[in-house]
């Protein structure tokens, strides 16, 4: 009855120029010799068999996913016709599996994160997977390292432990906070980051959304079943009439049967930025980190990525350096989350061929 859902389909922006609309981050070898997407898998197989992994992305990127996972059965990825954030993409998926399987237990997992200790993740993923199969709607924590202001957050009562690999009742889901706020929720010990990570029967979910998005669990509803040759035409209608809306605002804030598992120390990162990837690459005696030939002269703290090339850098620190055939991106480390920025100026100037 386990299933294992991998959301695939974003872009990727902050991660320019390496990654663009055709190979977005999650395709990306990011860390290692494998594609974020790929290590997805890998770890999750365990628990999970290649033939109960279903993956979730784009019709531009569907035929490359299949390429990076051939154990993954075809019909077992799914293509969305447009992007409609993830409270229809996960009732689509749910739609979909429970047709085949009434009973599913279906554990929700990006693409495009890492985790550090695998084998630490996968223990947690028992308990969640059980609190599902029982009836809840189960969401992952991960104990917060540092005051961060790009992750939401979620509360759990005084006194839970990271590590405590059982569910708990959740008080609240929080916004993205300021800097203030999250140096709060830091101190205070109560608060999680929320890693994106979903668990639930697909019965459930399809009941709930039933209850908060009831026009688009109309729409997923009546899509044929999966094989019938209608099916792609129907969804192809369908799927830009559901409500554009997160899991998080149509479901969990709503639901009275959410409970959160309080992860530990699994090495979680959600990969968001160049500087994320340095924080998690091994560094030489001067804290750079490169991937290409390096000649560095009273320089510290950078990020060098430049395939077939030697680069020379001198009295420089703290800097990132992407470069690829067509663009080359030098920024500031602490400023790289603001990559996103220069795809938007890009998409203004009609620059379809950097994109």
């Amino acid at each position: 009855m386990r299933y294992a859902l991998i959301l695939a389909g974003g872009r990727g922006t902050r991660f320019w120029p390496r990654s663009r609309a055709r190979t977005p981050k999650q395709l990306l070898p990011l860390l290692s010799a494998k594609t974020l997407l790929a290590e997805t898998v890998a770890r999750l197989r365990p628990v999970v068999p290649p033939e109960r992994i279903w993956v979730l992305t784009s019709r531009q990127l569907r035929k490359r996913v299949l390429r990076q996972l051939p154990e993954v059965p075809a019909r077992q990825v799914l293509a969305e016709p447009v992007q409609r954030n993830t409270a229809p993409a996960l009732g689509l998926a749910a739609q979909v599996i429970h047709r085949i399987d009434p009973d599913a237990v279906l554990g929700v997992f990006p693409a495009d994160h890492h985790i550090a200790r695998p084998a630490g993740f996968r223990k947690t993923l028992r308990p969640a997977y059980r609190a599902a199969l029982e009836g809840s709607l189960v969401t992952l924590g991960i104990a917060p390292r540092w005051a961060e202001t790009g992750y939401g957050y979620l509360e759990f009562a005084s006194g839970v432990k990271p590590g405590e690999a059982r569910p708990w009742p959740l008080r609240s889901f929080r916004e993205k906070p300021d800097l203030k706020t999250a140096k709060e929720f830091v101190e205070s010990g109560r608060f999680y980051w929320n890693a994106g990570m979903f668990f639930w029967r697909a019965a459930v979910f399809l009941e709930v959304l039933r209850r908060y998005l009831p026009n688009t669990a109309a729409l997923l509803a009546s899509l044929p079943a999966p094989g019938d040759r209608r099916f792609n035409a129907r969804l192809k209608d369908i799927f830009p009439r559901c409500e554009d809306i997160s899991v998080d605002f149509a479901v969990m804030e709503k639901a009275e049967n959410v409970v959160g598992i309080p992860a530990g120390d699994i090495g979680w990162s959600d990969v968001g930025s160049w500087n994320a990837v340095y924080e998690l690459s091994r560094n030489d005696a001067q804290g750079n980190v490169a991937r290409a030939e390096l000649l560095a002269h009273e320089s510290r703290g950078n990020y060098v990525e430049a395939p077939g090339k030697l680069v020379a850098l001198l009295g420089v620190e703290d800097l990132v350096v992407v470069d690829t055939p067509d663009a080359l991106l030098v920024a500031r480390r602490e400023r790289t989350q603001e990559v996103g920025q220069l795809v938007k100026l890009l998409e203004k100037q009609r620059r379809n061929d950097l994109l």
